[in-house]
């Protein structure tokens, strides 16, 4: 069985760093907690939990402080999490199986990061990211911002799942590090073009968010996840900023890195919608029902760019075009994944009272009966 240190940076996180460590039980041997400026009972309840805790002058730099971190940890292998980070049940008792079970020739395991769900709790984004690493490998963080760990070596693709449920407002911290970076001269790689025009898009600065997808793009040097996003992100600020001829050219660009995928059809969907031709939009919908799941990656997966989306606005389509019993079976179809769904529910009440005795329910007998009372 392999010994485990738990690595973490913390900094004011008394509300969800309980829920994180009892997830972890028994699982890690040694807790190395690495506080960057806490002004709460981080560090207090952190040594309920039997951590080693150690302060780091905060220098704007995560992937100091998470290579700090690693410097501590003494058992051989390292996993790490952040405090809005979680083991379910069902994945603690996965990773247990993991300790007894990893093959010895393994350097790195990465694990599924569940991101955000829908009404019914199923995970709808996610990715995997590397999370458990042999310490003697002497692995490194790379990055100010948005960091990631350099792994090579043979690695495992674990069934272990971590959950996030962030509980704190999201700020500028990100964004104001990048534009220090930026007054300071530097030289962004092709990663940070990427992450910064992100932040840009997302605190609503679109117009230089376009500049930097397009250098991103320009470079021809991104991951092709990264590249694809970035044309999809792209084109929402193009949207945006009310350039819509831009923000298609966007769009259809993400066929230069790969095949259609389900995201894709969905966005060049909506853009047809906008436009009025709904027998073009149809066309991209049905083709994201139809498309084979994305394969195993490292890159995000939204189920439901392939499930319900595609389906709910398959309704509206046929609904727009007279075509009503069809509408009534895609929104019946998009129930099934989503059944609680608040727009899908108002659609089969009219589509009810729409088709009387032609009304057909994909639910069992007794909920579409008690969806109906």
């Amino acid at each position: 069985m392999i010994e485990i240190s738990l690595c973490m940076i913390v900094r004011n996180e008394e509300k969800s760093l309980p829920r994180c460590l009892t997830s972890i039980g028994a699982i890690a041997d040694e807790i190395i907690i690495v506080d960057t400026g806490s002004t709460d009972k981080t560090k207090e309840i952190a040594e309920t939990f039997g951590a080693v805790i150690y302060d780091f002058t905060w220098i704007d730099d995560f992937s100091a402080a998470r290579n700090f971190a690693f410097s501590k940890a003494t058992r051989e292998y390292i996993f790490w999490l952040d405090a809005d980070d979680y083991l379910k049940d069902e994945d603690h008792a996965r990773f247990r199986e993991l300790k007894h079970a990893l093959p010895e020739n393994v350097d790195s395991v990465n694990m599924q990061y569940n991101l955000a769900f829908d009404g019914e709790g199923n995970v709808v984004t996610s990715l995997r990211r590397n999370r458990l690493v042999r310490r003697s490998c002497g692995f490194k963080w790379i990055g100010p911002v948005h960091e990631y760990l350099e792994v090579y070596g043979p690695s495992y693709s674990s069934d272990v799942c971590i959950t996030h449920e962030k509980d704190k407002e999201y700020t500028d911290r990100n964004l104001r590090i990048y534009r220090k970076r930026v007054a300071e001269g530097e030289v962004f790689s092709p990663r940070d073009q990427y992450y910064y025009a992100n932040e840009l898009r997302d605190h609503g600065i679109h117009e230089e968010a376009c500049q930097y997808y397009e250098q991103f793009l320009n470079g021809g040097q991104g991951w092709i996840e990264d590249n694809i996003q970035a044309c999809l992100r792209l084109a929402e600020c193009r949207e945006r900023l009310g350039d819509k001829a831009a923000a298609f050219t966007a769009i259809t660009r993400t066929l230069q890195y790969d095949s259609p995928r389900a995201e894709f059809c969905c966005r060049l969907g909506a853009w047809h919608v906008e436009q009025g031709q709904l027998h073009p939009a149809i066309y991209w919908y049905e083709l994201a029902v139809m498309l084979p799941r994305q394969t195993e990656s490292m890159g995000v997966k939204n189920e439901a760019f392939a499930t319900w989306i595609p389906n709910l606005q398959l309704a509206l389509c046929y609904d727009r075009l007279g075509q009503h019993e069809r509408a009534n079976h895609f929104n019946e179809t998009a129930l099934l994944h989503l059944p609680s769904h608040p727009s899908m529910l108002y659609n089969r009440t009219y589509f009810q009272k729409l088709l009387g005795d032609k009304y057909v329910s994909l639910q069992p007998q007794e909920t579409a009966g008690e969806k109906k009372e």
